[in-house]
């Protein structure tokens, strides 16, 4: 599983978030433990760190990996959040990485890729109801090309054309049916024209937007004093939930809780893309508690 997961802007985030040895760490997002490991080595404080993860994939990969060094929690980063502020908890040092996993990408039953000829599920954690096939098969056709138009910023006439073309062919019964639905009514482009709607439709049934929004305002709570926190987004709708939250809890003089580590978003370097293709549209952001 290591040799499929390549954890993004890694020395970037080493670099920024600066950990050190006895520091508790947080990780929102742990996925396959890649940036943890590297963090953890360096801290090497276990007892007071907590990994969190919704996909049971990740889970038990992080509970083998770790042992029971560690805290790990089996939900999403605001329940989780909610739950460690209940508890009094702080930490150095945390980290979300909003993208999704390689694992999750290359697994073909998750359904995420249009990669393969899968069942429409997308979820990241396999114990709620909603998946896209519920989205894909029983929306209607204005839901749908909203969808599209918000999550996937599709223009709205190519928007409203694949939610008559994806309805007109109801019941739609895998990933690679949609893909070719979608391209068969798309122009031609160097990226697959199913891209943006694929991430739309994982957008909605993960709540991913949602969550950040809620999630957010939580993490001040949970930093110690001087303590950092990092972000990395992969696309423009998350990179603006946080970059304007971190603009509005940064804009106070000395009464904001937060300071910005750095002022632009980091992104990889050429090296890193060389060997990680899916990097290329990473950003870093990081705050500073006060």
């Amino acid at each position: 599983m290591e040799k499929l997961h390549n954890p993004v802007l890694l020395s970037e985030v080493l670099a920024t978030l600066d950990p050190h040895p006895g520091e508790s760490y947080l990780d929102l997002t742990a996925g396959y433990g890649g940036h943890a490991r590297k963090i953890l080595d360096v801290t090497r404080n276990y007892k007071d760190s907590c990994l969190v993860d919704r996909d049971e994939f990740a889970i038990n990969y992080l509970k083998d990996k770790f042992d029971s060094k560690i805290e790990i929690k089996h939900t999403d980063f605001y329940s989780a959040a909610l739950q460690l502020i209940e508890c009094g908890k702080t930490f150095d040092i945390i980290l979300a990485d909003f993208g999704v996993s390689s694992p999750q990408l290359d697994m073909e039953e998750r359904g995420f890729s249009f990669k393969y000829d899968s069942p429409l599920d997308m979820r990241m954690d396999r114990r709620q109801s909603l998946t896209a096939d519920k989205i894909i098969n029983h929306a209607s056709e204005r839901e749908l090309a909203e969808i599209f138009v918000k999550y996937g910023e599709e223009k709205l006439g190519h928007a409203k054309l694949l939610a008559r073309e994806i309805v007109h062919h109801r019941p739609v019964k895998s990933t690679r049916e949609l893909a070719e639905i979608i391209k068969h009514r798309s122009k031609y482009s160097k990226i697959h024209p199913a891209t943006k709607i694929f991430q739309a439709i994982r957008i909605v049934v993960n709540d991913e937007l949602g969550e950040i929004t809620r999630t957010l305002p939580l993490l001040p709570k949970l930093l110690n004093k001087n303590g950092r926190l990092g972000i990395i987004s992969f696309h423009s709708l998350e990179d603006r939930l946080v970059k304007d939250y971190f603009k509005e809890a940064t804009s106070h003089g000395e009464e904001s809780e937060l300071r910005l580590i750095n002022k632009k978003p980091i992104i990889a370097e050429n090296v890193e893309l060389a060997i990680n293709p899916r990097a290329r549209s990473a950003k870093l952001r990081a705050v500073q508690r006060n």
